[in-house]
């Protein structure tokens, strides 16, 4: 795995919160990995690992996951809260113009930073998420999200998982679901094995207007518009439907690639999905 700084910022509220940092190419415009509701920036270990060096690459923790802090309020757990905490990191590191991969939330995220500032997004992949988010998917996530279970061992975790996302990721082996929970856990100060995010994360979530700005996105959408963009769909995704993956393809410059016998959302590591954004980062070069 290639080497990486942990870095932190800090929010206007004050939290510190942490992403990872590998190094590259300066000419070219930073790589911003966007995680999902409850992940952390190993989600994006093995993507950073083979684009380090090349680019340079962050992987934020938005404030309650992995190393960030938690909020002390859990109402600060949404949308337009994490767009300032990101605007707080850009101003930090100096970046006006970035590459976005944004993994469902992250996806939204990158949207919202598209319509707060047009010029900053040099390309973006989303992965699995749209301007049109399924009911069905929502509901799924609200019925696992902020539970708190833990676990005795890894295989435990590892286990549980399978039985609960089997469906998502067919064709893993348990070797593959231990990378899984090792990547979504962590090895907590009682000795049990936990979710690595803040529970309370699930407090705004489960109001009406948590999970996703109450809004049409489609503008949001179409404020990527001109910029190289990748939309990758897991063939059996509850949260970005089918006709709804069409209508984003249906714009110019867009590249559809949805991912066999996946559900939500992909790893972004299966080899449809490193030869997608091998093209992405082409075409912004």
């Amino acid at each position: 795995m290639a080497e990486y700084e942990d870095r932190y910022w800090t929010s206007s509220d004050a939290l510190r919160l942490h992403f990872r940092y590998f190094d590259g190419d300066s000419s070219r415009p930073p790589i911003i990995c966007l995680p999902g509701l409850t992940r952390n920036a190993r989600d994006f270990e093995d993507l950073a690992a083979r684009l380090a060096g090349k680019w340079r690459v962050l992987c934020p923790e938005m404030r309650g996951r992995g190393d960030s802090d938690y909020a002390k309020d859990a109402m600060t757990y949404q949308p337009l809260q994490y767009l300032q905490d990101m605007e707080a990191l850009l101003a930090q590191e100096g970046i006006d113009r970035f590459v976005s991969i944004g993994t469902s939330l992250g996806g939204l995220l990158t949207m919202l930073l598209a319509v707060s500032n047009p010029v900053c997004i040099a390309g973006a992949v989303l992965n699995d998420v749209g301007p049109e988010v399924s009911p069905e998917g929502l509901e799924r996530i609200r019925g696992y999200v902020g539970q708190g279970r833990n676990f005795e061992t890894w295989m435990h975790a590892a286990r549980a998982l399978q039985e609960s996302s089997g469906d998502v990721y067919p064709d893993w082996e348990i070797a593959d679901w231990l990378r899984y929970a090792k990547r979504i856990m962590v090895l907590g100060s009682g000795g049990r094995i936990a979710f690595d995010y803040d529970m309370k994360i699930a407090e705004p979530f489960e109001a009406p207007a948590g999970a996703t700005p109450q809004v049409d996105m489609w503008p949001m959408f179409d404020a990527l518009a001109t910029r190289p963009l990748l939309v990758l769909r897991g063939q059996t995704s509850d949260i970005l439907a089918p006709d709804t993956a069409a209508k984003m393809a249906s714009r110019p410059g867009v590249e559809l690639v949805t991912l066999p016998r996946i559900g939500h959302a992909p790893t972004l590591d299966e080899d449809e999905s490193v030869a997608a954004i091998e093209r992405l980062l082409a075409r912004v070069e």
